[in-house]
């Protein structure tokens, strides 16, 4: 099996299991879009510690884990800034308008046979293949 696919069996392993503990210990969703729209809009004020906490552990747990692990990382982001920024701004509105992101849905709605994160998590995958082969294939921005 190749070393990528290993790594990512454990990451998908390590966000399964991090939605369970956050479903388990307050008996929420982990819907990372739907944490950090709450402290954007307030309606999370009541337990803005929980979700600045789960989002301090999302940007600090990799960073304590890196020097256990002896690889080189490389990743395919292109360097024109101007998609990075657009993608960015078509995630944020995809997740508004499906009322949810990939770990809620994707990962928390279909372990829990969520008829509606189903539909969502296989739109969201369909548009995914679609813009790589327009944004790739067709007109080779990225």
């Amino acid at each position: 099996m190749e070393p990528d696919w290993i790594w990512g069996l454990v990451g998908g392993l390590l966000i399964g299991l991090g939605g369970a503990v956050y479903l388990l210990g307050n008996g929420r969703i982990m819907g990372a879009s739907g944490i950090i729209g709450g402290l954007v809009d307030g309606s999370g004020r009541n337990t803005a510690t929980e979700r600045l906490a789960f989002l301090a552990a999302v940007a600090i747990v990799p960073i304590v884990l890196t020097p256990l692990y002896n690889i080189e990382i490389t990743t395919n982001l292109t360097s024109n800034w101007v998609v990075v920024a657009a993608a960015g701004l078509l995630v944020g509105v995809g997740t508004r308008i499906a009322n949810g992101c990939t770990s809620g849905h994707g990962v928390c709605g279909m372990s829990r046979f969520s008829l509606r994160g189903m539909v969502a998590t296989v739109f969201y995958i369909l548009a995914g293949g679609i813009t790589v082969v327009l944004f790739r294939h067709i007109l080779g921005v990225i």
